[in-house]
């Protein structure tokens, strides 16, 4: 099995929404704001090339929003999701299947494109999109609170092209695929999936956005984009637990700097990173 870090460049959100309630005096030096008070943060997704099969965990924002919705976010960067697979060697019909942790536009944009006939199609025409029911009946019927993130624009051509299946998972809400484990996760939106890919003698968790810098390691670093805020803080305690017990590397996808990091307990018992890195420093 082969891994590789697929930055698909940067876009800002609010740092008060990011960080929840832990006070601006606080998460600013985590992560410096601008004049507006936005934080610059990485889309990063991860490629997972094992036997016959290539495997894509997210796809980033995409390029097919309009400039109004990309004066929110200010996506910026010279990377793409498509050049940062070339440069691993890999081709978009290369790709076997997506992994969509969930369904918003920040994870799932890159998974469809728009033609210059102005056509939605799917940016890997020969792979397998994966999501499950519980997520996606969520994703179409929106609440007020997260109707923005949903863009069917994103996900519903998938259903249409008829690339997409959903994953049957038990009564732990958990499954398996091609070898990697995936966890249903209820506090940022309904059913996310974790996933949990087995590497050399430990896993590494594809964090999404239970956890998406490594600055929201601590308890309180909950964002406040979570539908369920007191079970995103349950969720985290217990994969955080789980990876001291299991020595799990846990990998981000939207800290603008570090891609990895493994954890421990310091001397006033709390759970900090003891290394912070890229992927390949790990390796």
């Amino acid at each position: 099995m082969k891994l590789h870090s697929i930055l698909t460049g940067y876009f800002k959100l609010d740092g008060g929404a990011m960080f929840g309630v832990v006070p601006k005096t606080m998460w600013k030096k985590l992560n410096p704001p601008d004049e507006n008070n936005m934080c610059t943060w990485a889309m990063r997704c991860l490629l997972i090339e094992q036997e016959d099969r290539k495997i894509l965990i997210d796809t980033g924002i995409g390029d097919k929003q309009d400039e109004k919705f990309k004066s929110h976010f200010h996506p910026h960067g010279s990377e793409t999701l498509l050049n940062s697979l070339k440069e691993k060697g890999v081709n978009a019909e290369d790709i076997t299947d997506v992994i969509l942790t969930h369904l918003h536009f920040d994870h799932v944009g890159g998974a469809v494109y728009r033609d210059e006939k102005g056509d939605l199609l799917a940016t890997f025409p020969n792979a397998t999109y994966w999501s499950n029911k519980r997520h996606w009946d969520w994703a179409m019927n929106p609440n007020p609170r997260e109707k923005a993130s949903f863009l069917k624009e994103n996900f519903l051509p998938l259903q249409e092209l008829g690339l997409l299946k959903f994953l049957d998972f038990d009564n732990n809400n958990e499954c398996e695929l091609y070898g990697i484990r995936l966890r249903l996760l209820f506090g940022h939106t309904e059913a996310m999936m974790m996933p949990i890919i087995p590497f050399k003698n430990t896993h590494i968790v594809y964090c999404a956005d239970l956890m998406p810098s490594v600055h929201h390691l601590g308890l309180p670093y909950v964002m406040s984009y979570d539908i369920r805020p007191l079970s995103s803080l349950k969720e985290k305690k217990e994969l955080l637990n789980e990876a001291i017990d299991n020595k799990y590397l846990l990998f981000f996808e939207h800290d603008p700097v570090n891609e990895l990091a493994s954890i421990q307990v310091n001397e006033r018992g709390r759970i900090v990173s003891n290394k912070v890195g890229s992927l390949s420093s790990f390796l």
